[in-house]
């Protein structure tokens, strides 16, 4: 089994709050065509950026998590949640924001409805941000910007130049249709439908490949890790591209798989591991993490166990 207690991981980026209602579907409302749910009991967890950072603490992993919150009882709840997976906390609170809240109402295992509360935080919280940054990149071996598209991350390019200059591998999860902002990262890692937002649509996998060299060199990226989904993951370097398969399992809840894979590669990275190998056992630890509900962490134990 993997130690992981030598990876000392930065996490910077939108951090959430994930909220459960959990019930049974009985009936249809009369008053429209959905369903009544009646909630028998309900569940909070770390979301965004902060669940990559529990990810990472679940993993035995050093974890450092920076970010804004709202000075309410959810961004409250984030701080104590963090405390108890083993995260060092170190959030801003803004009063003019309400802490980022994922509600999602869930019944007969299924999720029904998901209800977003978000407001960008304000610049002198971010500059707070900024502060607990640069303090915090002198102890880390890996930094990863979690990009929600929420706005904690406005200020990425002078995060990107401070983790530069102190030699800090950047790992990115992207949002939006600007990769211009993730210039110079080291690794980035998007999905299929956050891929095609930027360079379009593929014909073949030949033109897929084509297009993610040209997209990578042109960033001055090292490698492009493109999730896939059933069809597993797809490296992207100088040095061509490695295609890792999907492995066969039941998929429950894709919630939150994307932070568990980015957790894994970047505690790997800051361990001194091998590209390849870190995205063989992220590939591992998202086909476990699918099999559960919600949003959830991968332990060592697990992925020691998983196949290879």
């Amino acid at each position: 089994m993997i130690d992981f207690s030598a990876a000392r991981v930065l996490v910077v980026g939108d951090v959430m709050l994930d909220r459960y209602w959990f019930g049974e579907v009985a009936r249809i409302s009369p008053e429209a065509p959905v369903p009544v749910v009646r909630v028998t009991r309900s569940d909070e967890r770390l979301g965004g950026a902060a669940n990559v950072a529990r990810n990472l603490a679940s993993l035995g992993a050093g974890a450092c998590l920076v970010g804004v919150i709202g000075d309410d009882e959810p961004g409250a709840r984030i701080e104590s949640l963090a405390r108890e997976a083993g995260i060092d906390c170190r959030l801003a609170r803004d009063p003019t924001m309400p802490t980022i809240i994922k509600l999602r109402v869930i019944g007969r295992q299924q999720q029904l409805l998901r209800i977003d509360f978000e407001q960008p935080p304000a610049v002198a919280a971010l500059e707070r941000k900024l502060d607990d940054v640069h303090a915090a990149l002198g102890s880390a071996r890996v930094l990863v910007l979690s990009d929600y598209g929420k706005g904690g991350l406005a200020q990425i390019g002078r995060i990107v130049g401070r983790a530069a200059a102190a030699g800090v591998p950047i790992i990115a999860d992207p949002k939006g249709d600007d990769w211009e902002r993730y210039r110079g990262v080291t690794v980035l890692t998007p999905n299929r439908a956050e891929l095609r937002q930027v360079v379009g649509g593929w014909s073949s996998e030949s033109d897929l490949h084509e297009r993610a060299h040209a997209l990578r060199a042109s960033l001055g990226i090292e490698h492009l890790l493109l999730t896939r989904s059933e069809e597993g993951m797809t490296l992207f370097s100088a040095d061509g591209a490695l295609h890792v398969a999907a492995q066969a399992r039941e998929v429950f809840d894709v919630s939150g798989a994307g932070d568990t894979v980015v957790a894994v590669l970047a505690a790997m990275t800051a361990l001194g591991r091998p590209i390849a190998e870190a995205v063989r056992l992220a590939n591992r630890a998202g086909g476990i993490v699918v099999g559960k509900l919600g949003t959830a962490a991968v332990t060592a134990a697990e992925l020691d166990g998983g196949e290879s």
